[in-house]
């Protein structure tokens, strides 16, 4: 019992000298506020896509790789709260920004309904030597958080990055000729075959990762694909 008020006061002491700020905009949180502010929180740029209707993320994969449904939970824009909260998550270590889209993204799609339970949430997979330098993959809590309430499994090391190269807007063309050469393939593909996944990432840009996964996850053979992403650029 000493303990326990002890440890009450130092953590009441710590908040005076280290105030937890909010990662939208860097105000002080007060009582009840947890990672944003509530004005943040009350402006975040929410999609309101689901899996159960049409969207324009799901016509960003049209004719490029077979995707059952995509969904994204934020917009994201160059001078925003989204921009900022994926800068912390992938920059800083503040992997409970993750935890937290995913767990709000998923009660979402519950509640708007699911076409099925995803049987692996597969995350897009980080190069071995990129993901030692920065000590994490930034999905994964994302996907985690998901995995927990669509009551799926939360899967990694099936699929994997064979170069170290980017694939967003500024390497497109690069993409095209280097999705040939096997960006991505599958670590075990029969355990893959017959199986619904979701496949994960922070932000859609031209789509061009999440349609080299999804190519290489298809490889497996009858594997039905979703996507989900924390934002999409609109």
């Amino acid at each position: 019992m000493i303990f326990l008020k002890l440890s009450n006061i130092l953590n009441d002491i710590n908040k005076v000298l280290l105030p937890p700020l909010c990662f939208g905009c860097n105000a002080r949180l007060y009582r009840g506020e947890h990672l944003l502010c509530t004005l943040c929180r009350n402006q975040l740029p929410l999609t309101e896509y689901n899996f159960m209707t049409e969207n324009p993320v799901d016509r960003i994969f049209y004719g490029r790789t077979d995707v059952s449904k995509a969904a994204a939970f934020l917009y994201y824009h160059e001078d925003g709260i989204v921009k900022n909260l994926i800068h912390y998550l992938k920059y800083r270590k503040q992997q409970q920004l993750g935890t937290f889209l995913g767990e709000w993204f998923g009660q979402d799609l519950m509640e708007a309904g699911l076409p099925a339970i995803p049987d692996y949430i597969i995350p897009v997979p980080l190069h071995p030597r990129k993901q030692r330098q920065r000590g994490y993959n930034q999905v994964d809590n994302f996907g985690k958080a998901l995995a927990r309430v669509m009551g799926s499994e939360f899967r990694t090391g099936l699929l994997l990055k064979t170069a170290n190269v980017r694939t967003q807007t500024r390497k497109d063309r690069f993409f095209r000729w280097q999705s040939q050469q096997e960006l991505y393939t599958l670590a075990d593909g029969e355990e893959l075959r017959g199986k619904k996944v979701l496949l994960v990432d922070d932000v859609i840009t031209t789509g061009a990762t999440l349609e080299a996964c999804s190519l290489a996850l298809q490889k497996a053979g009858d594997v039905e694909v979703y996507i989900a992403a924390m934002a999409v650029v609109p």
